[in-house]
């Protein structure tokens, strides 16, 4: 038999409180409950920044390019990415943020969201990102190659000026969230 003591009642939003005591016990209780929320929060508004973006250009004549507009947004899915493991003052606030960038993108807009993360593309930009020195030109060049304009000087210059657009949005983002 049971008693009143074993039985709990479950809050307003279990599963919500569950995945935020989780993150807590995983870091050992070093990242707050305000740290998290404002990760989400972080991972959510640029999101909305890439949603925009994505319609903005899906319906722009200067973007008359598919594969282009393609490997626009993967560009500025990885430079978020980047920007959340970067930027983040924890490797779990990093996690949150990314997964609440993803969630939103997939709730928002599922077709955005499935052609927002190829890891071929993805692994492309890594390696150039991982090269080190001129990261934002290397970026820009992988940009270019993805775009079958490999070389070209113009969509080497867009990679690059994309990449560090979106990068100081992430930035700026992480900065209102106290998130560095």
């Amino acid at each position: 038999m049971y008693l009143d003591e074993d039985i709990k009642i479950a809050g307003n939003k279990p599963s919500k409180d569950i995945k935020i005591n989780r993150a807590l016990a995983e870091t050992g209780g070093n990242i707050s409950k305000v740290d998290i929320n404002n990760a989400k929060k972080w991972g959510s508004q640029v999101a909305m920044k890439y949603i925009e973006d994505a319609k903005e250009n899906s319906q722009s004549n200067l973007v008359s390019n598919h594969e282009m507009i393609i490997q626009r947004r993967m560009l500025l899915s990885f430079t978020a990415t980047i920007g959340f493991e970067q930027l983040a003052k924890d490797d779990t606030l990093s996690g949150i943020a990314q997964k609440s960038f993803l969630d939103t993108i997939k709730k928002s807009d599922p077709e955005l969201y499935g052609t927002s993360g190829d890891t071929g593309a993805f692994s492309f930009y890594y390696l150039a990102f991982r090269r080190g020195g001129d990261t934002e030109r290397r970026i820009g060049q992988t940009f270019a190659m993805l775009c079958s304009h490999d070389g070209d000087p113009i969509f080497q210059e867009l990679g690059e000026a994309l990449y560090c657009w979106f990068l100081s949005i992430v930035k700026s983002s992480a900065q209102q969230f106290n998130m560095i």
